[in-house]
């Protein structure tokens, strides 16, 4: 007499098939968005390091048209003669402390060239420019070349 057997518990190969398409579609979907989502992140920091900057160079101009810091060259137009000096800071005119004023604490990376190198502009370069008159930096910008996410811009126009 023949048994009868019990039907197994298990997958079909039907429904692991279908779990492992299903898995992939997903897959599909969540690595592009996740590299948008990476590269988003880049985009607000590089827009937040270039705000920070900009803020500085601005409180350095200011405190230089006040007489508050030491010009030493005119072609400066009380703007800084280089990155390095708003971290190192200057010393405030008529101090007897020798207290320096630093406007940052470091020049951040730029997130889209993972350098320190930053793209400048000084106030005898055109507002366009990508290459640096040196006499000053009045300006600030990614040396990316890179396409941004609105599709429209590139990151050294920010």
């Amino acid at each position: 007499m023949r048994h009868l057997r019990s039907r197994e518990n298990g997958f079909t190969i039907f429904e692991v098939g279908l779990s492992v398409a299903i898995l992939a579609i997903l897959a599909m979907v969540a690595i592009p968005t996740a590299q948008v989502m990476s590269r988003r992140a880049k985009e607000v920091e590089l827009l937040q390091d270039l705000r920070v900057m900009r803020r500085a160079i601005d409180e350095y101009h200011r405190y230089a048209m006040q007489g508050m810091i030491q010009q030493t060259d005119v072609s400066q137009d009380f703007y800084p003669s280089d990155l390095e000096t708003l971290v190192e800071g200057t010393e405030i005119v008529g101090d007897p402390t020798g207290k320096k004023l630093r406007f940052l604490r470091r020049i951040p990376i730029d997130p889209m060239t993972k350098s320190t190198e930053w793209g400048l502009r000084s106030t005898k370069d055109d507002f366009d420019s990508t290459s640096w008159g040196g006499e000053n930096v009045y300006d600030v910008y990614s040396t990316s070349e890179a396409l941004a996410l609105d599709g429209k811009t590139h990151y050294n126009e920010w």
